[in-house]
């Protein structure tokens, strides 16, 4: 009996590390095939399209079962009609406006510009004069090279005569409102956070703390303000004096974009770094209307075909697996946040 389990025993092992062997070599395989195709896919929706559909299948939800499949074949004639119209039309001058909708949702690094430059790219190279863009954004801001890039890429579609509206759901501070402030027409949700006009730097110093336990820190540089301030050497106020100023002029820099694109603006007055809610920025001209994006894009469907255009990267096997965990987490991290938030408001 004893000799029996430890062959099964044995068996079981080999058959587990085999497995495995054959699990790594499929992953590598898998591997190397989809580091072959990393260019990115452009995806094109209707949004009039998916917006009538969903509205057909909600119709035909709540008819009585006896109705439904009446209703069904009124849709089905419904289509026919259209595309036979669109037959009919084919090869006649059309002029029916278009609008192309981007989305940017900006993080520390504007990570996403690289992409958006792309898509832009793409729109610029279809749009007629008579199209619009609308870009829905969601930035808090980040660093200065960064976003300025991304503004750039904003200010080519008006450089190409094309009418840009921004719509802001959520946030557009900073970086963000830099981004923004490009459009010919700037629509916030009525509590969008809005502005935030200004600069921020933060640098530790812990000198004094090596100095205590006797750890000397060579800074050598060649140039007087190659190094202003440090996170390890001794910072002067010479030094301070001059990070301030360059802040300042980044600053001087930011405001100036921004009054070239918004003139009716009072830039001294809004530029303190100060933030708005959508209705407050409406007042302050720091937008041009309150309103959701999808308030707005459904009022340009009843007059214009718009489509969603986005760049996306192929969706292979370890890329759906790490959305799937990041996803998990983010999940998990915001649920444990409410019930911290919630805890608290049962306390009270």
């Amino acid at each position: 009996m004893s000799e029996w389990i430890v062959e099964m025993g044995t068996f079981l092992i080999q058959a587990t590390l085999l497995m495995a062997m054959v699990g790594i070599v499929l992953a590598l395989m898998l591997r190397n095939k989809e580091s072959g195709d990393n260019s990115l896919k452009l995806s094109v929706e209707s949004l009039n399209d998916q917006r009538r559909s969903r509205g057909r299948r909600l119709r035909v939800t709540t008819t009585e079962q006896g109705a439904r499949k009446k209703l069904i074949k009124a849709f089905r004639q419904e289509e026919k009609a259209k595309h036979k119209a669109a037959k009919q039309s084919k090869g006649k001058a059309r002029n029916a406006q278009k609008v192309w909708v981007l989305d940017f949702h900006g993080d520390l690094k504007a990570s996403q510009t690289e992409q958006f430059a792309q898509e832009v790219s793409a729109i610029i190279d279809v749009a007629a004069a008579e199209d619009e863009v609308v870009v829905r954004l969601e930035s808090a801001g980040g660093l200065v090279h960064a976003y300025g890039l991304a503004a750039a890429q904003l200010d080519r579609l008006q450089a190409a005569g094309l009418t840009t509206t921004v719509c802001i759901d959520k946030v557009a501070a900073s970086g963000g409102y830099m981004m923004a402030c490009t459009a010919n027409h700037i629509k916030a949700a009525p509590f969008a956070v809005i502005g935030s006009i200004g600069v921020v730097a933060q640098v530790p110093n812990i000198h004094r703390l090596l100095k205590r336990n006797d750890i000397d820190v060579e800074l050598l540089t060649a140039g007087k303000y190659k190094r202003t301030l440090t996170v390890l050497g001794e910072n002067t106020d010479e030094g301070r004096e001059k990070f301030i100023n360059d802040l300042e002029n980044t600053h001087r820099l930011f405001k100036e974009y921004v009054s070239q694109h918004r003139p009716d603006m009072d830039i001294d007055a809004l530029a303190t770094g100060e933030i708005w809610y959508g209705s407050e920025a409406l007042e302050q001209k720091l937008i041009d209307s309150v309103g959701t994006s999808e308030a707005y894009l459904v009022e340009r469907m009843a007059q214009a075909q718009v489509y969603s255009v986005k760049l996306e990267p192929p969706k292979t096997f370890s890329r759906k697996v790490g959305l799937a965990v990041s996803a998990g987490v983010e999940q998990a991290i915001v649920k444990g946040l409410g019930l911290i938030d919630a805890a608290g408001w049962q306390r009270r």
